[in-house]
């Protein structure tokens, strides 16, 4: 059965102009955005709850997060090389069917593989945090929180593969369907298990990690359950065979994408690095960067979502070997990602004060220094959220051209070299503090996106474009 049996003419044909490139990929970003903020309220449930348990608590969850969210991260960029991969089987149309099944299967097999040693690694969280010189009670915490989320693993990166595999063959709206029941029930799961209700007792922070798992359990059967039964989806058979290896993809997948899982632990590391330090400084600093970084994180999904659907449609443009779509696909997504993020920027810088008060009770004498050092720390991301949005678009578009050694090592002086370095020179040798610290996050940004951005425009020269059709 070919590819054309089964899509859409117009999920697989190369846009003709900008406004037709623009409209296609708001049908796919659209979804995916939306599912990109859900699933940070999601995340912001479980926030919201902890942080009425006290300091103590909020630190611990936090620091907890960072632990897991840079291993998730890393493992969902790893087996997120899927996407590419697909989207130039499916722009090339030949035996798409039989070649999406393989990269789908071995995706899935990735997650699975790859996944099982960092729930040993996340068992240690007592001891990775207290060798980072955080305070003993809040790692002692932290470690109580990790022991029930590092469950929610493996479920979370097969969700990633599922989520993009629906996407690239045409149904993203499932993303956003799947997200929105998601908060619903994190919101309920955390109620009942937080603070209790009826013959419910209150678990506290066990209990948020227990919500966490729930969720991410539910929302993989929700994508089983699409996967098999929508109509078009199901002619895939995605899982058939699911138990035959398929050495030379897996391959193909690992090869694309451990540099994809490198650079976005190179990311991640460096805000969880930026939250270590602040830890280093004080408990209070630490619940205010979680505040601000809280909010600059909603607002990266949209470029986020933005980078995601580009790397779809640049990626099939690359597989038809059509260089001026290629061109269009990539410069519409930069366009309207950094677009976003100008918006967002404005928003922030001009009333910070009513996203605090999401997180922290902005009038309780009690929280007075963590709430000035959040609303000085979201001056910072609102001036980096330009570049934020540059940097995720741009490797986004790089990824669908299948470019991903040089980037990962990009992203490694940028975010490294010049971000954290300056961090530490102007948080503690200058003296500045936490101030000093996003300083250093805003630095990285900058050198990354900028540096990424020349690769994009230089991509004929540096030879990363196909041979013309």
């Amino acid at each position: 059965m070919s590819a054309a049996a089964i899509l859409p003419a117009d999920d697989t044909a190369a846009s003709a102009t900008w406004r037709e490139e623009l409209r296609a990929l708001g049908r796919l970003a659209g979804p995916l955005v939306g599912a990109n903020l859900l699933q940070m309220a999601v995340y912001a449930v479980d926030v919201v709850f902890v942080a009425r348990l006290g300091e103590v608590e909020f630190a611990a969850a936090t620091l907890g997060v960072y632990l897991y969210g840079l291993v998730l991260w890393a493992l969902t960029g790893l087996t997120g090389a899927v996407a590419p991969i697909v989207a130039a089987e499916l722009g090339q149309r030949r035996h798409a069917v039989r070649e999406v099944r393989r990269s789908f299967r071995m995706g899935l097999w990735l997650a699975a593989l790859a996944g099982a040693p960092f729930l040993l690694l996340l068992a240690q969280g007592e001891w990775l945090l207290g060798a980072a010189g955080q305070d003993p009670r809040v790692a002692a915490r932290a470690d109580a929180f990790l022991d029930i989320l590092l469950w929610a693993l493996i479920p979370a990166v097969a969700t990633g593969v599922m989520r993009t595999l629906a996407a690239a063959l045409g149904r993203p709206g499932y993303a956003l369907a799947i997200a929105g029941v998601a908060v619903g029930v994190a919101v309920l799961a955390n109620w009942l298990l937080v603070f209790g209700a009826g013959p419910v007792p209150a678990l506290g922070l066990e209990g948020a990690a227990l919500a966490s798992l729930a969720t991410s359990a539910l929302m993989m059967v929700a994508y089983l359950a699409v996967l098999l039964l929508d109509p078009k989806l199901r002619r895939y058979r995605l899982f058939g065979r699911w138990w035959r290896p398929e050495g030379a993809r897996l391959a193909e997948i690992v090869r694309l994408g451990l540099p994809i899982a490198a650079t976005i632990t190179f990311e991640g590391a460096l805000f969880g690095g930026a939250g270590l330090l602040m830890g280093l400084i004080g408990v209070t600093e630490v619940a205010a960067h979680a505040v601000a970084l809280n909010i600059a994180a909603v607002a990266f999904q949209i470029p986020l979502g933005v980078g995601q659907a580009a790397t779809i449609r640049v990626g099939m443009a690359y597989g038809a070997a059509d260089r001026a779509w290629i061109a269009r696909a990539g410069w519409t997504a930069l366009a309207v990602g950094t677009g976003f993020m100008a918006v967002t920027s404005g928003l922030i810088l001009l009333a910070p004060r009513p996203f605090v008060s999401v997180y922290l009770d902005v009038d309780d004498p009690a929280n007075a220094r963590a709430v000035a050092l959040a609303l000085q720390f979201l001056v910072l991301a609102a001036m980096f959220q330009l570049f934020d949005g540059a940097q995720a678009v741009a490797a986004g578009v790089l990824r669908g051209l299948q470019d991903t050694r040089v980037p990962m090592l990009i992203a490694l002086v940028g975010y490294w070299a010049a971000g954290f370095g300056v961090a530490v020179l102007l948080g503690f040798g200058a003296g500045w503090g936490g101030v000093g610290i996003w300083t250093g996050l805003a630095v990285g940004l900058a050198v990354v996106s900028v540096l990424l951005g020349w690769r994009w425009t230089a991509r004929e020269r540096l030879g990363l474009l196909p041979t013309p059709a």
